[in-house]
């Protein structure tokens, strides 16, 4: 995500079964990996049905920070999973397997423990990492795990988006591309967006956020001088981390001809909205038309529905677009 917020989903698992939400199954997930370049990259699979009986998959990547994919932690009484994938499982349609990628150096998962991100983390974190890795997983899945692949989508949300994006002008199998919760510049836009909306909501005058201002472009100075740096820390990631996503998306987004989904929340805190209407505006420039764009009034970073008043409750909404997604997806088949 731009400013690193992480919008776990919290699960609870009673006793008695009983669920907060949905359970994750974080135990029903195979486990692969690969040895390329003397690394090693981990992914997992779930499926409904076995992987020789499927043509499909959804490959999804996640937003930004160290985490394991699951944080689990238990008693004799209870069990809490907070997951770094939103979607509910039972949803997703039997003819398609679900993957996710671990981020270099973090495990799938950690139980009743806390989690220090080790530094060859810092040392990997970067776009071009995070690309490599999927691509690779890609490549993979099609010539090892499931046979004659009809479709492939994926799915990249906030930090995920510009990996999507950039995934999108390299690997050629993808059939349909989701980019969710994403800008269209790059990520150090999103900053100077949201200092000038403070002044245009009245919550800054003029003079704080000249102040504001030359404090980001100086920031931003001070990345690219020392864009190497894991020890210097700005919105609490490292100089190289800031460096390494600071490619603009719509210049990827402009190389796909495949069929893309923009899915954006009007409310989000993490991305502003703004930042994406670049997006719809290029393709049109560019006279290109296999733009999806949606904006979702009520919606936030995750799509949850932002209460309007103290009677309101939130309501995740993730699975209403992931569904929307899917009908798009039959709509514009490209195999």
């Amino acid at each position: 995500m731009k400013k690193n917020y992480i919008n776990f989903l919290f699960v609870f698992l009673c006793a008695n079964l009983t669920f907060g939400q949905f359970y994750p199954k974080p135990d029903e997930y195979k486990h692969f990996s690969i040895k390329k370049n003397n690394d090693t990259i981990n992914y997992h699979i779930y499926s409904k049905k076995n992987l020789d009986e499927v043509h499909n998959f959804i490959l999804f990547i996640h937003g930004s920070g160290s985490q394991p994919l699951f944080t689990i932690k238990q008693d004799d009484k209870s069990t809490s999973i907070a997951s770094q994938i939103p979607f509910n499982l039972d949803e997703i349609p039997k003819k398609y397997a679900f993957v996710v990628v671990s981020k270099k150096c973090i495990p799938f998962s950690i139980t009743n423990k806390e989690f220090k991100p080790p530094k060859c983390f810092f040392e990997n974190e970067g776009l071009n990492y995070r690309v490599w890795q999927n691509d690779a997983v890609i490549n993979d899945i099609v010539s090892k795990r499931i046979k004659n692949v009809k479709k492939i989508l994926t799915i990249g949300h906030s930090e995920g988006s510009d990996v999507v994006a950039k995934l999108g002008t390299i690997n050629k199998k993808i059939t349909h591309i989701g980019f969710w919760s994403g800008g269209g510049n790059t990520q150090f836009y999103d900053f100077a967006l949201f200092i000038r909306k403070q002044v245009s909501e009245n919550k800054i005058d003029e003079k704080t956020a000249k102040v504001k201002m030359d404090s980001l472009f100086n920031e931003i100075k001070n990345i690219q001088a020392n864009a190497t740096s894991i020890t210097n820390i700005w919105q609490e990631n490292t100089y190289r981390r800031w460096s390494q996503f600071s490619e603009p998306a719509i210049d990827n987004l402009l190389k796909i001809d495949k069929p893309l989904f923009v899915a954006l929340g009007a409310k989000d805190e993490s991305v502003p909205v703004e930042s994406g209407l670049l997006i719809p505006i290029e393709f049109l420039n560019h006279r290109k038309t296999n733009l999806t764009f949606k904006i979702y009034p009520q919606y936030d970073h995750s799509f949850n529905k932002v209460p309007t008043n103290e009677n309101e409750s939130w309501e995740s909404h993730w699975t209403d677009v992931f569904k929307e997604f899917l009908s798009w997806v039959e709509d514009n088949n490209t195999r």
